[in-house]
């Protein structure tokens, strides 16, 4: 895991300096940079592969292209196999890219199976490609004839306001553009049964899990006691001798006793960080910087986010999560509400397609806030696939409609009964942090004051919350007003 950047153009190399000492909360592990009068790249590194030798930006054998990566690629020990005639250099998945491009050219991108955001000079054009869901991070700027690119948008801010963000399963190349090199599953499958489906999930997600415990540093998992997390910490700790979780939330948070039960059933090594309301309102500033969103219901999580990473620091530097369940397989409140069928399928394509700026947003950037890496199974493109073809008879079931229904049916023994069923709450209710933005809103905000400041603002903005937000993210970021509304997700509709 790591910070990327560069630019094409007006080369300026302390530009690029500034630009990486901004991110190095993203690797505080390492720094490299190559400039010359066309290019300049650079990485802050989080070393988790190949730890010491993996330094980038990496060349390729005639030192004609380099490469610099965020994120991780499950297959690349597959695909070096493939490789023949090339000399590598390091043991680092980040490699593989390179000289895959050099064979495959800009449809490299398209064979990678993992989380990333790439840059590679290839001695005349600059190359940027960004994984299928936007796991992984990227934004791009054009000022004075140069391009600029970064891992987030307060190291673009050394270069630009109008900052954008490089869409998720797209490639770049000067004299290609943009192009897309994935496509999504949009139709359901007429051929599932309930069996079928079953033995399935039980193929695909525990390979996810087993994917994603690649890794030359400690690997745990946060584990808030619902069912998203705490299968695949149960499936994680059948492959890990010794497995730490952790979870968080204010004395007296369900999530705190639900976690101590679901670590004690798994037997995991376990870790609690409890917080209280004053440690909320002092850390929303820094919350806000690290965040990159004005969204409340993004804070309202973000919060909790960033004291359970500051808790997992001090013991790993790779956690597994358990965002996209709900986006996968129906587990919001309102999706109840919607027709079975195509209307509940579309929204749930809607949602899937929005985390790279919304949830996943927030996992990258509060995990990266304390130098940890947060690697996310169910997001895994073989089980986003899957879930997708899925009919939603099969998401919801029951008179109660019960959310996430052959997820729970298909690992029924890995959990116990009463976990397995457990009832959907949301990481900002489980944790106890839902309301505390909203009150200190209303303490904070007169009601003439959000008058006044709603009809000035070049965002809509509903509620004193969301004011709220609005002004700390502004206190740090001073964007374009015409694109702002754009770069920064909602998440109004869940």
């Amino acid at each position: 895991m790591c910070g990327i950047a560069g630019m094409v153009g007006n080369v300026d190399g302390s530009l690029l300096r500034r630009m990486l000492e901004t991110m190095r909360h993203r690797g505080p592990d390492d720094r490299g940079t190559f400039v010359d009068d066309r290019v300049g790249v650079g990485q802050t590194r989080l070393s988790i592969i190949d730890v010491e030798g993996g330094r980038q930006p990496i060349f390729d054998e005639s030192q004609d292209r380099c490469i610099v990566a965020n994120g991780e690629i499950y297959n690349y020990r597959v695909l070096a196999e493939q490789l023949e005639g090339h000399t590598l250099r390091t043991r680092s998945d980040s490699e593989i890219p390179l000289h895959l491009y050099e064979v495959l050219g800009p449809e490299m991108a398209s064979r990678l199976d993992g989380m990333f955001a790439i840059a590679l000079w290839d001695g005349a054009r600059l190359y940027l490609a960004r994984d299928r869901v936007g796991i992984k991070p990227l934004y791009y700027a054009i000022e004075d004839d140069t391009f600029y690119f970064a891992s987030e948008i307060k190291a673009l801010l050394h270069a630009s306001n109008r900052i954008r963000e490089f869409p998720s399963g797209y490639s770049y190349r000067s004299d290609r553009g943009f192009i897309p090199f994935i496509e999504w599953t949009t139709e359901v499958r007429d051929d599932w049964t309930e069996e079928l489906a079953v033995t399935t999930l039980r193929d695909i997600l525990p390979a996810a899990v087993r994917k994603r415990l690649m890794s030359d540093v400690p690997v745990g998992a946060f584990c808030s006691g619902g069912l998203d997390s705490t299968l695949i910490t149960a499936l994680a700790a059948r492959d890990l001798k010794t497995f730490h979780t952790f979870s968080t939330g204010i004395e007296g948070a369900p999530d705190l006793e639900n976690a101590l039960r679901a670590s004690e059933s798994i037997g995991t090594e376990h870790h609690l960080r409890a917080f209280t309301e004053d440690e909320v309102l002092d850390v929303l500033p820094e919350v806000a910087y690290h965040l990159e969103s004005y969204d409340a219901a993004l804070f309202r999580s973000a919060v909790p986010t960033y004291f359970v990473s500051e808790l997992a620091r001090k013991y790993v530097k790779v956690v597994l999560t358990g965002e996209g369940a709900d986006e996968l397989y129906a587990g919001y409140r309102y999706l109840k509400d919607l027709q079975d069928g195509e209307p509940l399928h579309r929204e749930l394509l809607r949602t899937a397609q929005a985390l790279h700026n919304l949830n996943l947003q927030r996992l990258d950037r509060l995990t990266m806030a304390h130098s940890i890496e947060g690697r996310v199974p169910y997001l895994d493109w073989d089980h986003v696939t899957l879930a997708m073809s899925l009919p939603t008879s099969l998401k919801l079931r029951g008179q109660d409609r019960m959310d996430k229904w052959i997820l729970r049916r298909a690992f029924r023994g890995i959990l116990p009964e009463d976990l397995l069923w457990r009832a959907k709450q949301k990481f900002a209710e489980g944790t106890g942090s839902s309301d505390l933005i909203r009150n200190e809103a209303e303490r904070q905000i007169s009601d003439a004051e959000f008058d006044r400041d709603t009809k000035r603002s070049p965002v809509p903005l509903r509620t004193k919350e969301e004011l709220y937000c609005y002004r700390l993210f502004r206190d740090h970021y001073d964007l374009d007003p015409d694109i702002q509304a754009n770069l920064v997700g909602t998440t109004r509709s869940y």
